[in-house]
Order: structure tokens, then sequence, then C-alpha cells
């Protein structure tokens, strides 16, 4: 029987740092992955493809230049599924053959086969084939990742109803769509279908749409929602979907409602796929959407078994699973404690997209710290004209006595990238007057933090 020093269980994002991670500290490491290729659900269904789909459109559409020569204006078209496909392929293709040299050269063994637990220190490791080898190590890192939640009753059939994972692979695009779910995935393919002009409902059994975002943005970015026509229906449950209609799928509401519709993409949260996982060897259960509980430095109840990425739920982000990887294996087989994981930003690919990091103005007031608040809208800045932006703002949250960075909460084009600057300044201590006294470079839109912390600075009591 192979012995190793970790044994980590899926190739997403999370499980591949931990690998590597491990490797670099001499350690002998292996990585089960089930499927044909490594990368995980990141690579294949989850982050890397729909953000490369949201591109795509983006490009295909000319969206980006809509501001300066009308919503008609489009670079092709006639937009077929197959536009989409090509270059989503190719992107997948590179993805996975970076990974594959980096475990590579990094000295990771890979392990074709699904992993279930034989007991606390040992795996069974299946093949497409049947057959099956059984390994050990003094520790596991489970980074299995999730699947789409399929609610019971509804009649997925991969081309009308479907759900995140089946969009990928539309042969053909609807007219119309409906998209229950208004989290973060159902929004971020709200969006990108809408740009395609394609006549969108967002259906959300909640009273608002990302209530975990700033209000204030969140009240921008519906603007420009409704602004496009995507109709957007809260505290609505699904009762019914009737596809036998050969032409139209029917949502039939809780209220009474109907919508009617081509197609309908179901984004009712993820299933930890760990069903197959055999955790009862190891004396591990997981909750009933297949989640695993860990402690802060990510160990299960098993102390050697570790669970990471979106398996162990919020945040379930690609950026912050790397991260919960290489904290895990650190923390495995070094003597290193790490710091909590506490301060990152979140990015939500819509379109436009949107970023925070830090407390919003609803977190401040129900703590009872006094604060000041900046706005700079994209339209103010040079580049903004440049680019032709009528939507987008960035807003900056600032202590009223310290005046040190709060929060910073961006809707707009670059959104997921401007964020860094915020988190930097917030990382090190910074305060409203760095922003004021610093030089950006002209014309660009991070120059919206400096015309942010001038409006904050002008409601300071002095």
């Amino acid at each position: 029987m192979q012995h190793y020093d970790l044994l980590v269980i899926g190739s997403g994002p999370s499980g591949q740092r931990a690998a590597v991670q491990a490797a670099k500290l001499d350690k002998r490491v292996g990585i089960v992955e089930r499927k044909v290729d490594i990368g995980g659900v990141s690579v294949h269904t989850g982050t890397i493809p729909s953000k490369t789909m949201r591109e795509t459109v983006l490009n295909l559409t000319g969206w980006r230049e809509r501001g300066f020569y009308g919503r008609s204006y489009r670079v092709k078209q006639h937009i077929e599924a197959s536009d989409l496909h090509e270059r989503l392929q190719i992107t997948l293709n590179h993805e996975v053959e970076v990974m594959q040299h980096q475990l590579l050269r990094n000295g990771v063994e890979v392990i074709g086969g699904a992993a279930e637990f034989v007991d606390p220190h040992r795996i069974r490791v299946t093949t497409r084939d049947g057959s099956s080898t059984e390994y050990s190590a003094d520790h596991f890192v489970i980074a299995v990742g999730t699947r789409p939640h399929r609610p019971e009753g509804i009649p997925f059939d991969g081309e009308r109803v479907m759900d995140s994972d089946d969009i990928l692979e539309v042969e053909r695009l609807p007219r119309s769509m409906a998209v229950v779910g208004g989290g973060v995935i159902g929004i971020e393919y709200a969006t990108i279908f809408s740009a395609l002009d394609i006549n969108i409902t967002v259906i959300e059994a909640r009273d608002q749409l990302l209530s975990f975002v700033d209000t204030e943005i969140m009240q921008e970015f519906q603007h420009h929602m409704r602004q496009r026509g995507i109709i957007v229906r809260t505290d609505e449950q699904v009762e019914e979907v009737d596809r036998s209609r050969a032409d139209k799928v029917v949502v039939k509401l809780a209220s009474g409602r109907r919508v009617c519709v081509d197609a309908v993409l179901f984004c009712a949260g993820r299933q930890g796929a760990t069903d197959s996982l055999a955790l009862e060897n190891a004396g591990l259960a997981a909750d009933k959407r297949g989640r695993l509980a860990v402690n802060e430095h990510f160990q299960t109840d098993a102390s050697h078994i570790y669970a990471v990425g979106d398996v162990v739920g919020f945040p379930a982000l690609a950026s912050t699973s790397m991260e919960q990887g290489r904290r895990a294996a650190r923390h495995a087989l070094t003597d290193e404690v790490p710091r909590a994981l506490d301060n990152f930003p979140l990015g939500i690919y819509a379109v436009p997209e949107i970023s925070m990091i830090g407390r919003t103005e609803a977190e401040l007031k129900a703590a009872g710290i006094p604060f000041e608040s900046g706005v700079a809208h994209f339209r103010e800045t040079a580049r903004g004209q440049i680019l032709g932006l009528h939507e987008g703002m960035l807003k900056m949250l600032f202590d009223l006595e310290k005046h040190t960075l709060l929060g910073v909460h961006i809707e707009g084009e670059g959104a997921t990238e401007l964020i860094h600057i915020g988190q930097a300044v917030m990382e090190l201590g910074g305060t409203l007057e760095y922003f004021i006294e610093s030089v950006f470079n002209y014309p660009t839109l991070a120059e919206a933090y400096k015309v942010a912390a001038l409006d904050a600075w002008n409601r300071l009591i002095r």
C-alpha cells in the first residue's frame, strides 16, 4: 500500500493549492480526481466557464461600446450558442494544461479514480474500469467541491429546464428565460444572457437580491437591471414548472402568477459532492446539503482530515478556496498557525461587476460605529467618459474619528480589479488622507478612489 504525507481528494482550486503547498514543504503528496481532466468544478462547470462566457458575450455583442453607439450596436449580428462554446473550449483546454504542468513540476502524484474512505487513515480509489487500489496517509484534505442543487419535482431535461451545469452545454439560445434564484450565480447568468438581448425574468424566494451587498450599491445595480428590461420577482415561490407545451415552459408561482418563457435556469444553491466518500468510515458526517463543518484551521471532527473550498460553505469563492487549501496544508504539515482568513474581497461577475471588501453601511449602523461615506460615479472620471460609461460607482466608508477605511463597495466596469486598491489600504491601516494626498494615473477608473475620498472629506466636520 502506498503511503503519503498528505492525500488530497479533489483537484479544484483548493485541492490543487493544498497539494502544491505540501509539495513545496518536501512532503509526499497525492491528489485524487475522479474526472478525466483535473481542475474540478471551478475549471469545468463553475468559475472559469461562466467568466469566459461573460467575456465572450461582452465582446461579441459589443456591450462595452453601446455607451457610444446605442443599444442596437453589435460586433456580431447573429450570435449562436456555438460562438460561446468555441472560446470556452479554448480557455478550458489551456487551464487544464497549466494545472497539469504545475502539479507535474511540483512532484504531485495524480491518482485517477473515485475515492472513498476505508477507515480514518485509508482510502480506496476505484478507476473507470472497476479496478481499485488502497492508499494511506497521515493527513487528508477533502476538496471535492459542489454540484447544483436540484429541487424535487422540477422536470430538468438539460435543454428547456436547466441547472447551472446544463447552461454551459445549451445548443440553442432562447429568446426568453426565467432564472430561478437571485443569488450570485443566478444574477451573474441573468445579466450575462440579458446582454445577449434575451428577455430575462428573475424569480427569488427572498424579499431582496444579494442581501449581503451594500444597499446603495444594490439599488444602483437593480436600477440598471430595470433599464435593460430585466424583470425581478421577489418574495415569490415556484410551485410548479410545466413543460408540457411544445413551444414554451410555464413557471407557476405560489402567488398565482405565471411566467411563460422559452427556457428556465435553476440556480437554487449548491450541494456538497460528499455522498460517495463513505465519510462514516472516517467518523465524519455531512449536513443535509452535503457540506462539512470545520474549525478555523479547516479541520473536521477528525483532526487529521481537513476540508476546504465550496464543500465547507461560505464564502465558496475560488479565491478564498485557494487560500483555504494552502492554509490547511501548512497547518497539517508544519507548526505554523495561520492568522484567521477574515478580510477578503467578494467579486460578483455580473454585468456590470460588483465587488466589495469590509463592512457595509447596515453593518456599521448595527455595530454602532460612527462613519462617513464618499461616493464617486465612473461617469465623473475622464476614463469613464473615454470608455462611454453611463453606469458604475465606487463607495468608501470611513471611521468618523480615526478616518480609517472600513469598507469599499464598487459596481461597474472593472470592479473586481479595482477592489484590490481598497483591500491593500485596509490591510495596511490606511486612512482617508491617503487617497486625498496620493497621485493616481490619469485618466484611470482608479481615480474614482480620490473622487470618493474628497466627497467624504467635504462632509466631515473639521
